[in-house]
């Protein structure tokens, strides 16, 4: 009889979320989904991370490694391959892996392993929110200082048969990602960027089996919110601390370490439901926004997602807004990196002329000094290139290209988790005719944050400039309910985006909504205002773009429409409206 054998080892504990849900909606689908991802994703990236799969029944996976580098590397590595593959799906059909990584003593009998170690790694599993790795403290110091990561602390968790409270870490695949500061510790506001708490929606209802539901709605608010990059959410288990409880909002803010709390209520009535939100800055306890959703429960579900994004779409544009006027006010020697990327962000966003561009650049720079793992500021910095190109600011338009791939490259390099980064990459293989990797890299943006308007209108660009009007259409809409607030730059990429799905009426009036023209928009303007046969306009058009660009020619206007397919017909509009040769 072989005799059981002690060992330590890190433990990867893995399953799908909802996956009785997926079963349920479409048995043979699903298993066909979960062997595919075994065989294609997973199981590779195991063997090539030297770990051993150890128990797999069902949807759950227990895998074994000899080094706690590498199980976590493997497991972050895992979440943005499962990641990729899901990008194709509807969301009701993807599949995502919770994962908890422990190291610890095991028992090895049987080809499996067994141990306290082992039902720590699947607690912490538990813990994780879909498509995120948490890890125990064991592995957090084995691993910190070793992997380009950040580490969020959870606090101490208490769980079911384990005698010791374990603290926690989730994983996040971004060096300059900021540490969560578990409830009870002094703290200060986040200074890297916009931080929040949402406090668990109080249930007004009178049932308390309706818990369910406002605890839904305040849980898909926190992770909606996570996908974020540009926030600082406070993680479930912290605010779920102040459940049942009457807190006072700025003591709650100093509590958690966060400039912002959202708090809400949920009331139920029938086949009617209503939730109200707001946003409070804890600081100062003024209100800053405050909405009311009133809906039929016909899907409940479906409900809960629209209440869910509406809130979220809501809270986080005004959250970016708030800090950049909170970094204007700031003196320079008081600056930080974020503070400096805020700036550059907005200085290429609102872009009226080449030294607006190179001031973003330079501010860039200057966070890439502080933190050269900023992944947001190499992106930043990959738009303004592409910025200025549109702009006609440069001559040598295929370096500029060059750049603007480089640039956004190391910025996915550095932080692949993040959606404006995997954008920037998305948007700068476009502009050199890459429309696989480019559509690709987009796809991974919207599977990392559906709700993010940015992506979402620039997704809808390159889907017309291929011919998918029906999918530009509809993530064109998406973009506008997402962000109503129609920033200038939205303007001018969605103009691009009804011009190209033949919607000429509506493509000059998002760009009459730009403000000032600059060359980008004067050019685009001119082309539809071609196509709807307006010529004298048009003409005007060229001597409003030749008084900003007085070299401009037609061998240039070819060069500049290079990224879009036939080229010659942007080119030839331009011709008759007497663009010279």
């Amino acid at each position: 009889m072989q005799q059981d054998q002690r060992r330590l080892a890190a433990i990867l504990a893995a399953d799908v979320a909802g996956y009785s849900r997926l079963m349920a909606a479409d048995e043979p689908g699903t298993l066909a989904q979960l062997r595919r991802l075994r065989a294609e994703a997973i199981d590779p990236k195991i063997a090539a991370y030297q770990g051993r799969v150890v128990g797999s029944a069902g949807d759950s996976l227990l895998i074994e490694f000899a080094s706690a580098v590498n199980a976590v590397q493997c497991a972050v590595e895992l979440q943005a391959l499962l990641a990729e593959q899901n990008a194709a799906l509807p969301e009701d059909r993807r599949m995502m892996y919770r994962m908890g990584v422990n190291l610890g003593d095991v028992i090895a009998g049987d080809g499996t392993i067994h141990g306290n170690g082992v039902n720590i790694a699947a607690r912490l599993e538990k813990l994780a929110e879909p498509g995120s790795v948490c890890i125990g403290r064991s592995i957090h110091d084995q691993v910190k200082g070793k992997l380009a990561y950040g580490y969020a602390d959870l606090g101490e968790q208490r769980f079911h048969n384990i005698d010791e409270a374990v603290q926690a870490f989730r994983v996040t695949p971004s060096a300059q990602a900021s540490a969560a500061r578990p409830v009870g510790k002094a703290a200060a506001p986040a200074a890297d960027k916009p931080s929040i708490a949402v406090l668990p929606f109080t249930n007004m209802s009178g049932d308390p089996e309706q818990e369910y539901f406002s605890d839904g709605i305040t849980e898909d608010i926190i992770t909606e919110l996570s996908r974020f990059h540009s926030l600082f959410v406070i993680a479930r288990n912290s605010s779920f601390t102040y459940k049942g409880r009457a807190a006072n909002v700025v003591e709650v803010g100093r509590a958690l370490g966060v400039r912002y709390v959202a708090e809400g209520s949920v009331r139920r009535a029938g086949n009617r439901v209503r939730v109200t939100v707001q946003l409070v800055d804890a600081q100062t306890g003024n209100h800053l926004w405050a909405e009311r959703f009133d809906r039929e429960l016909e899907d409940i579900f479906a409900v809960q997602d629209e209440v869910t994004r509406r809130i979220v779409t809501s809270i986080a544009p005004l959250l970016a807004a708030e800090s950049l006027q909170m970094a204007k006010r700031k003196p320079p020697e008081d600056m930080q990196a974020y503070d400096y990327y805020l700036k550059a962000k907005a200085l290429v966003e609102m872009a009226q002329t080449a030294t607006d561009l190179e001031e973003g650049r330079e501010l860039c720079n200057r966070v890439i000094q502080i933190d050269p793992a900023y992944a947001r500021a190499h992106a930043c910095k990959a738009f303004s290139y592409i910025v200025g190109i549109m702009n006609l600011d440069s001559e040598d338009l295929r370096e500029r290209r060059k750049l603007a791939v480089q640039c956004a490259e190391q910025a996915v390099a550095l932080d692949p988790m993040d959606s404006n980064c995997q954008l920037a990459l998305g948007e700068t293989t476009f502009h050199v005719r890459q429309y696989d990797r480019s559509r690709n890299h987009i796809a991974r943006a919207l599977a990392l944050n559906p709700n993010d308007a940015d992506v979402l209108v620039i997704s809808s660009k390159l889907e017309a400039a291929c011919g998918n009007s029906e999918l530009a259409l509809r993530q064109m809409d998406m973009a506008r309910e997402r962000n109503p607030s129609d920033p200038p730059w939205f303007n001018w990429v969605l103009g691009t985006t009804l011009y190209l799905l033949g919607r000429y009426d509506d493509a000059l009036a998002a760009f009459d909504l730009y403000g000032r023209p600059n060359p980008a928009i004067l050019k685009w303007r001119t082309v539809t205002l071609v196509r709807l046969g307006r010529l004298d306009e048009a003409r005007s058009g060229v001597q409003a773009l030749l008084a900003l660009k007085p070299t401009l020619t037609l061998g240039g206007a070819r060069e500049i429409f290079d990224y879009l397919p036939d080229p010659e017909i942007y080119v030839d509009a331009l011709r008759q409206a007497g663009l010279p040769e």
